[in-house]
């Protein structure tokens, strides 16, 4: 009787080695192309369609998958319409068969492995030799924007297939969503999840991509998000500016006015939000992950900011200095930012004008479970009432109508296997145990996707760790974090039961 065949053993030094060598040889080089590319999420580049840069980055990527030849792989650009016939932004969809048997193929599990291309805008303050579509490798990090957030995934995705083929190792079917509207809040996504649905499968593991990492010594788990509300509030008190010697006075001031429905929202002396439906008891569960993501992190939590020198010369103080709080505050409580601002001249245009309008851009970052669109509407109506003086006040949401505001995420409970899977991955890979974090920013994806497949698992991870200031200048990928992830990848979808 011939012995049966024995199933590969997997081998995490080779999974390391095979992964290390995609990213020098190829993967490095495409995401330099990608970062020249400033392919500006459609909020921030409006005429997206005209300057051809999101396509050309979706192009890319297809072409690269399709040119690995991956047996049992396929790719495709989807691209859809909305209701007046206008182009969403489209997809980039891939399908890697399963490479293991399954004995019931319409019940099989999938792997859905998460990912964008579109990218933040410029923004200010790069350093001298460096800029958001100037790529730059330098010690271990590849600089400009994008590359980190999220340029990689897709190439990481295929990566993590092609280690786990060149040994031989069975797994599930994994599809690939790759969208190019996230840091515009996704607006385009759930018509793509409803056209998609069918050839998503039975989605049992999602693969996100897209998040951060405490440091870069270990495989770090995000187990929640913020939801976001983002918009404009404005406060228009005249048709045109005027002399302030002759007005100011009795023309009240639009920022004055701007500021007065800010303190309906923010106590300013604190920096806690007033309203109580925009506050969440915090879990149990998060409240342990803290305390022990504290003990691995401590000040580096709110060192790793760049400080800037405060009024006795050192650095200005944050909030807190308690590393619990710290990360409470950045993952679990409401906050406001003004990320912009219209109707203030340059200081070297500012004359003596009493303005006839001021406007902020407002960012108001929910903790997971607070319902984002209910929010959006509660913050209109809060600071559009009883305007002062009778003065114009709107304020508009970004988003879809009906749909503005992004609701947060807190993941499921861990199956054991994956729990194991990650443990083994973060020891396999990094030499040190799983860790735990949430993070403050948004992934609309998440929670459709938690409503979609209430079941699925969710392995939520990405390659912003400290200093890596996706969004801001200087935006940087650390490689060998970046190497290291994609092998983790690998390691747990070849362990999907």
């Amino acid at each position: 009787m011939n012995a049966p065949d024995r199933l590969p053993v997997l081998d995490p030094a080779a999974l390391a080695a095979h992964t290390a060598r995609s990213w020098d040889e190829q993967i490095v080089t495409q995401l330099t192309d990608y970062i020249a590319i400033p392919a500006k999420s459609p909020m921030f580049d409006p005429d997206w369609v005209a300057h051809g840069h999101i396509d050309q980055v979706v192009q890319r990527a297809a072409a690269w998958v399709e040119a690995q030849r991956l047996p049992g792989l396929s790719v495709e650009i989807v691209r859809l319409t909305d209701a007046q016939g206008q182009p969403r932004t489209p997809v980039l969809f891939f399908e890697m068969a399963a490479t293991r048997p399954e004995p019931d193929a319409a019940a099989a599990p999938t792997v859905l492995v998460y990912g964008h291309l579109d990218k933040q805008p410029e923004f200010t303050g790069w350093r001298r030799d460096l800029g958001p579509w100037t790529p730059k490798l330098e010690d271990g990090r590849l600089y400009g924007r994008g590359g980190a957030d999220d340029g990689y995934a897709v190439y990481a995705a295929v990566a993590a297939l092609q280690a786990l083929r060149a040994q031989g190792l069975p797994h599930p079917r994994v599809v690939g969503l790759i969208e190019t509207c996230e840091e515009s809040g996704s607006g385009d996504l759930p018509a793509y999840l409803d056209a998609l649905r069918d050839r998503l499968g039975q989605v049992s593991l999602v693969v996100c991509l897209d998040s951060g990492a405490g440091n870069y010594e270990q495989l770090w788990l995000t187990t929640s998000l913020r939801g976001n509300v983002t918009g404009t509030l404005k406060v228009e008190v005249l048709d045109e500016g005027v002399h302030s010697g002759d007005a100011s006075g009795v023309v009240p001031s639009s920022f004055r006015i701007l500021r007065h429905l800010l303190d309906r929202l923010e106590d300013s002396a604190t920096g806690r939000l007033l309203p109580a439906s925009l506050h969440c008891e915090i879990p149990a569960e998060r409240l342990a992950q803290a305390r022990a993501t504290a003990a691995i992190l401590g000040e580096e939590v709110w060192k790793r900011m760049p400080w800037a020198c405060g009024a006795d010369g050192g650095p200005t103080l944050p909030t807190t200095t308690d590393p619990v709080e710290a990360l409470l505050a950045r993952t679990w409580r409401p906050t406001l930012s003004v990320t912009g601002a219209e109707g203030l001249p340059a200081i070297g245009n500012a004359g003596n004008v009493l303005r006839p309008s001021t406007a902020f851009k407002l960012s108001l970052r929910l903790p997971p479970p607070v319902d984002g669109p209910t929010a959006a509407r509660e913050l209109k109506a809060l600071l559009e009432a009883d305007a002062p003086y009778n003065a114009r006040v709107t304020f508009q949401p970004d988003g879809r109508v009906g749909a503005e505001g992004a609701t947060g995420w807190n993941a499921p409970s861990l199956n054991p296997w994956l729990e194991q899977a990650l443990q083994t991955a973060s020891q396999d890979q990094f030499g040190t145990p799983l860790g735990y974090v949430g993070q403050g920013g948004t992934i609309p994806l998440m929670n459709l996707l938690q409503q979609g497949f209430p079941q699925a698992q969710m392995m939520v991870c990405g390659v912003l760790g400290p200093k890596s200031n996706a969004h801001g200048p200087n935006e940087f990928l650390h490689l060998d974090y970046a190497r290291r992830l994609t092998a983790a990848v690998a390691q747990v979808v070849a362990a999907h039961p």
